[in-house]
């Protein structure tokens, strides 16, 4: 095919890389980017392109597979789907597709579709129709050109308005979390766009802001605005008492987790090394101390446990916590 990259021998390097399946000496392959498996019948399955692999909030995900996927429903010539970074920070999938003439192709349909195919967190969060892909003057997709979704591109249904108080608070709410400039009462919180980590934001902000006694589980099994309204309407009681902060300035009881490696300690004192991690780290170049050592003493002003030891208070453990001003 070719012996490499003329006058680039560092990606020669990096893309021509020698082939152990070979017998022949020297014999090289060619690192294409492409990802597949070796099937145990001889054939080798596609599964896309590893330089497009995304992560999102924690699941590293292939959009060759969802493509491959909506390329299969009803009406779809071509699609595209690429990671997008929203104004909040939040990334989400989001899908281009072209239509086959004369279909029609709606965002809810297509998320109907990819349900029954995809797990939860493959799902795109937005589908935006084209009549053709942005090319680059070689031929190639161009994916920065791709346009921004809008509202139309959200799996959401004709919109009517909330109904009721609590309707109106989860779709303010669920407005200020998505970014949405309006939610109506029959849209689902996942189809536009929300995730497992913005329910934690979403029932905390009801607990805090309107009192209310939400769990987690609540927003999968009511996923659909009005009917969570309902469910919360239903089911509402008394939110928990805001539990206050305990006063650093004093020993603290160890919690369970903490009394427990404390027991085994006394029990074997060489078990007290067990937990703790060193490390080493060699540095290169000019060093600017000062900066350094603010950092670090900034790293465990925030973060209270790094300044936290256990002492013997009364014949048992306490945990004492030093003032975030002691720095390292």
């Amino acid at each position: 095919m070719a012996r490499g990259y003329l006058h680039q021998p560092a990606l020669t390097a990096e893309k021509f890389i020698a082939d152990p399946f070979s017998d022949q000496a020297g014999a090289r392959m060619y690192k294409s980017g492409d990802l597949g498996r070796w099937l145990p019948d001889g054939n080798i399955d596609y599964l896309g392109r590893n330089d497009f692999q995304v992560k999102i909030r924690g699941f590293r995900i292939e959009p060759g597979e969802i493509e491959a996927q909506l390329a299969a429903c009803d009406g779809v010539q071509d699609a595209v789907v690429v990671a997008r970074e929203g104004d909040n920070g939040d990334k989400r999938l989001i899908a281009y597709l072209i239509p086959q003439p004369g279909a029609v192709l709606t965002p809810v349909r297509l998320r109907e579709q990819l349900s029954a195919c995809l797990m939860e967190h493959m799902l795109p969060g937005a589908f935006v129709m084209l009549a053709a892909f942005p090319l680059t003057a070689s031929g190639k997709l161009d994916r920065r050109a791709l346009p921004a979704p809008d509202s139309a591109a959200l799996a959401s249904h004709a919109y009517e308005a909330p109904q009721g108080e609590m309707e109106q608070v989860l779709a303010a709410l669920w407005q200020s979390l998505l970014g949405l400039e309006q939610v109506g009462r029959h849209d689902n919180f996942f189809a536009l766009g929300g995730h497992s980590l913005l329910t934690v934001q979403v029932a905390a902000r009801l607990r805090q802001q309107h009192h209310l006694q939400v769990e987690l589980q609540d927003l999968f099994t009511w996923p659909v605005l009005s009917e969570l309204a309902r469910a919360l309407d239903a089911n509402r009681s008394p939110a928990q008492p805001a539990i206050r902060p305990a006063r650093r300035d004093q020993p603290l009881p160890l919690s369970s987790a903490q009394q427990r490696l404390w027991f085994l300690a006394q029990l074997d004192p060489a078990a007290q090394t067990a937990y703790h991690i060193a490390g080493g780290l060699r540095l290169k170049g000019p060093l600017n101390t000062d900066a350094l050592q603010a950092t670090l003493d900034r790293i465990v002003a925030r973060h209270e446990i790094l300044r936290t030891t256990l002492q013997l208070v009364d014949g048992h453990a306490e945990q004492i916590i030093a003032p975030a001003e002691q720095g390292l």
